[in-house]
């Protein structure tokens, strides 16, 4: 995976900052402001796009066939769909990786089904993160959740994550999440060579 920038604001700074604005008293804002009406219409606009780009999708575009099942992801909607070899579907919503250099498209397979994952950060990402420690084991510290699809990229994975608001933001550093309870589900469905497209 490429090295992602480094951005001047560290981590600690940005959510500091994050709390004092969420601190801040809603009685503060003035409803009749034409400011606040404008905001409300923008927050408004911008969570109907999301939710019409979570939306269900066929699988004929993307795959030739369904054998051994199919993983598509779309990393705008940041949604994951899966559809089985009968056709049944399912669809999640997903983590994805926080930056294009980090994001990898294109077709892969899943290699290995990890029911109980570790996780050690890649090289790079201990260059941009010296802190972090060289390995966690499974268990609720782990940042791989309770189970792990491996793909046949080095180091890319489809898995879990205990940090529930990850999903359905940018906030991963290339792997693709779920929650622990979706990938659990997705675990037992999936098969050492389906199918797996990033889009």
């Amino acid at each position: 995976m490429a090295n992602a920038p480094r951005f001047s604001v560290n981590r600690r700074a940005f959510l500091a900052g994050s709390a004092a604005m969420v601190a801040t008293p809603a009685v503060a804002q003035d409803v009749n402001d034409p400011s606040t009406i404008e905001m409300e219409s923008e927050i408004s606009r911008i969570t109907r796009r999301n939710i019409s780009s979570f939306r269900t999708l066929e699988w004929q575009p993307y795959f030739a066939n369904l054998t051994n099942g199919a993983i598509l992801v779309d990393i705008d909607s940041r949604a994951l769909h899966y559809w089985q070899e009968n056709g049944n579907y399912r669809l999640y919503p997903s983590s994805v990786p926080l930056t294009d250099d980090l994001t990898r498209r294109g077709r892969t397979q899943v290699v290995l089904k990890d029911p109980e994952p570790d996780w050690r950060p890649t090289p790079s990402m201990k260059e941009r993160n010296p802190e972090w420690p060289d390995y966690v084991p499974p268990g609720p510290d782990n940042p791989l959740g309770t189970r792990a699809l491996h793909l046949s990229w080095t180091y890319y994975r489809i898995h879990g994550t205990h940090d529930t608001r990850k999903i359905g933001r940018r906030s991963s550093n290339g792997c693709i999440g779920l929650y622990n309870e979706h990938i659990e589900e997705l675990y037992e469905l999936a098969k050492v060579g389906t199918q797996v497209l990033l889009i």
